[in-house]
């Protein structure tokens, strides 16, 4: 499997403060990914040469039976066929990097538990995307009613489409044995379209040329064919294709130009078409009219990071991905720090705060460092990167002897970086609000210092470690991954005011030992103001 530094780099975000204590339990619909509601089993036919009458059965024209029984790899042990429950058990992260039990989702249902994937508004929360992240991503065995279609895997690979992991879910499924043709269509469509968004098409036209059986469809063969260099081929299963009626028009036109461009010099340009797929959206690209990706799902924005567009549509696919950490804080700060900005306004305005103040912390100059957080900070809050900021800088914001007036700016940005509990350590708290957040920071918030009704309920969260009622029948049923889920869509469902639902979240994530999550997600609520 590929598995690069950036993913590497990913895996460092998601699993960054999240652990279970040993021995211990420890957006957007689907329908709003375009790509993923075309239908499968189109048939695959062969390009005919010219003056060849067609067969009787067109989608079957060699009377050939497509390959089955295929077998993966399995190193230092041995070979054996891939069944549906290995496939519903892949993951990147281990059960010793995620200290989730093997049996997560084991007695849970595939559709209750695909529903609550899909349901998870994560964007206002990093806390509940690190968690999340880790939820999709660990190994444990399938649902109880995993059947051949891997529905949970297809719902955690959708999820994470959703939030623009791209690099991560291209990983799963590769894991999933895509590679070697050993899956099923949805799966394999779904890695045929991440390789055309992360420029890797090439490894994915290989495995269908090796493996036509298995192809989305006729658009996706002949791409692959003309990659490969046989263009004629390409032209001919094109004209095939249209000729039967088995090639949406709007597919065949640009298909057409991709295969003779000289053909239509002067012709006017192609408008984008109301769905919007990873295949036509590269093939704008080969043809020279690529589009912008700002309204496209998220997960277009990684078309942006390939060094194929300017610096100023990366800086807006960075930023927009690093909101649901689909991007690390790491990599973000390189882009930022690529160049200089020629420009001024909008987004030029935040790369030169961050640059600006990321060389006066590079010279531990706490004069420089207090005249450049004011304004980097307001430009983050403008982003809503604030989180990705505090990871790069809060740890050592309180090291500095900034100015008096700064310190609690410095203590609340400090309080979102993963040394949180350190800063409330370092911080001598005087005002009530500030005692209420070290509090909280420590695990123990004090109920009269709670500044408004939000933080009172805080407060009832972290004085119990009893699991709510609600939670107790799942629970006796084994049901841990159900219950982790209901209480994350409970939290940010509950961000906008609902009392008791914030209480009984934080309280849950306690009672299940997510206590590091319970402490972020708090004071996340209280610094962040999302939705409140």
């Amino acid at each position: 499997m590929r598995f690069n530094t950036h993913i590497a780099g990913f895996m460092g975000l998601v699993t960054l403060g999240f652990g279970l204590p040993s021995g211990g339990f420890a957006q957007t619909p689907l329908s709003a990914i375009e790509w993923l509601n075309y239908p499968l089993g189109v048939p695959i036919i062969t390009a005919l040469p010219p003056n060849t009458a067609i067969p009787s059965d067109p989608t079957n024209p060699t009377g050939d039976e497509p390959p089955v029984a295929l077998t993966v790899l399995i190193p230092d042990i041995s070979v054996t066929p891939l069944g549906q429950a290995e496939i519903g058990a892949v993951g990147l992260l281990p059960a010793s990097v995620t200290g989730l039990p093997r049996n997560l989702w084991e007695t849970s249902t595939s559709s209750r538990l695909g529903a609550l994937v899909r349901s998870q508004n994560v964007d206002d929360f990093p806390a509940m995307q690190t968690l999340l992240y880790t939820l999709l991503l660990a190994e444990a065995a399938p649902p109880k009613d995993a059947g051949q279609k891997a529905e949970f895997l297809l719902a955690r690979i959708d999820k994470l489409i959703a939030l623009g992991a791209v690099e991560p879910a291209e990983a799963m499924l590769d894991r999933a044995g895509t590679t070697t043709g050993s899956t099923t269509p949805d799966l394999f469509r779904r890695w045929f379209d991440l390789t055309l968004l992360n420029g890797s098409e090439d490894q994915a036209c290989a495995a269908l040329m090796t493996h036509p059986q298995i192809s989305p469809g006729y658009s996706e063969q002949v791409f692959c064919t003309a990659r490969s260099g046989d263009w004629l081929t390409a032209s001919l299963t094109l004209d095939t294709a249209r000729a039967l009626g088995f090639m949406d028009p709007f597919n065949a036109e640009i298909l057409a130009r991709f295969l003779d461009p000289e053909l239509y010099e002067g012709a006017p340009n192609l408008s984008a078409p109301p769905k919007m797929t990873p295949l036509i959206f590269r093939l704008f690209e080969a043809i020279g009219t690529p589009l912008p990706t700002g309204s496209l799902p998220r997960a277009y924005a990684m078309a942006d990071l390939r060094n194929t567009s300017g610096w100023k549509a990366e800086l807006e696919a960075a930023e927009r991905l690093a909101r649901t950490s689909a991007l690390s804080e790491n990599r973000l700060l390189g882009i930022y720090t690529a160049r200089k900005p020629a420009a001024s306004g909008g987004i030029w305005d935040r790369v030169y705060a961050l640059q600006h103040f990321d060389i006066a912390i590079e010279t531990k100059d706490a004069s420089l460092i207090g005249q450049a957080l004011p304004k980097v900070w307001a430009a983050m809050q403008t982003a809503h990167l604030e989180v990705p900021f505090a990871r790069l800088y809060g740890g050592e914001l309180l090291d500095h002897a900034l100015p008096s007036p700064l310190r609690p700016l410095a203590f609340r940005i400090a309080l979102l970086a993963p040394t949180y509990e350190d800063a409330a350590q370092k911080y001598a708290a005087k005002s009530k609000s500030d005692r209420f957040l070290a509090g909280i920071a420590t695990g123990t918030p004090d109920l009269s210092d709670a500044p408004h009704p939000i933080g009172r309920a805080i407060a009832a969260g972290f004085a119990t470690t009893a699991l709510p009622d609600r939670f107790a029948t799942s629970m006796e049923n084994g049901e841990l991954g159900l219950v982790i889920l209901q209480s994350m869509r409970m939290f940010t469902r509950s961000s906008g005011g609902n009392l008791q639902g914030i209480t009984d979240s934080i309280a849950t994530f306690r009672a299940l030992g997510l206590e590091d999550v319970a402490r972020r997600a708090a004071l996340q609520l209280m610094l962040l103001k999302r939705g409140v």
